[in-house]
């Protein structure tokens, strides 16, 4: 397919396709004349990856991280999950103690080396500002919360391809980026659920 038929497919326009070119985003197509390629299907998915992580705030960089890890996937199949979240984790400068965070995701399973050391110290992270706050989370809530994470975590490892590394690196990504957004929504739909059978009319009375 030529430029403008590319364009049409993914809804990118054709200047922001050649920016995507000239900047290595995008592989070149198959030259046909001094001043025209064609494309192929490569290209559009190529194109549908680098459009849903800059919508998603995801800089160039960081998509330039996602497209190694498409272009050169480890063999592992672990390994390749944890390129990917590599990809779209930002880098958190200076060392904080972990000691607590580790202590709440061995609730998960977790083990030294086990994942990677920036994703446990983003916890101590969360732990630390949640703790400047002077705010508690109840243990049963904090249950429900690694509850659910290790269920959304198994449906979600469960469903990833196999059939090849691009697919497995898209599913991942595009996963991380895309869907948190979504858990966050519907978190607090289900909250603001919860509230009108606990408080909303029709309710059992509050002692």
């Amino acid at each position: 397919m030529r430029i403008s038929e590319l364009s049409a497919r993914t809804g990118v326009p054709v200047a922001t396709i050649k920016y995507y070119l000239r900047e290595g985003l995008l592989p070149g197509g198959e030259r046909t004349a001094p001043t025209q390629s064609t494309y192929e299907d490569r290209h559009v998915r190529r194109l549908q990856v680098i459009r849903a992580l800059i919508a998603s705030g995801v800089s160039i960089a960081e998509v330039r991280k996602v497209l190694d890890a498409l272009d050169d996937p480890p063999a592992s199949p672990h390994d390749l999950l944890g390129a990917a979240h590599a990809a779209v984790t930002p880098t958190a400068e200076g060392d904080i103690d972990t000691t607590a965070a580790e202590s709440l995701v061995e609730r998960l399973g977790w083990q030294p080396g086990l994942c990677d050391d920036s994703l446990v110290a983003g916890i101590a992270r969360a732990l630390n500002t949640i703790s400047q706050a002077d705010f508690e989370i109840p243990d049963a809530v904090m249950s429900a919360y690694l509850e659910s994470s290790r269920r959304i975590a198994q449906a979600e490892i469960a469903n990833v391809p196999t059939d090849s590394p691009e697919a497995a690196v898209r599913y991942v990504v595009l996963g991380s980026v895309l869907i948190e957004p979504l858990l966050l929504a519907l978190r607090r739909v289900a909250e603001q659920v919860a509230s009108a059978e606990r408080f909303g009319p029709g309710a059992p009375p509050t002692n």
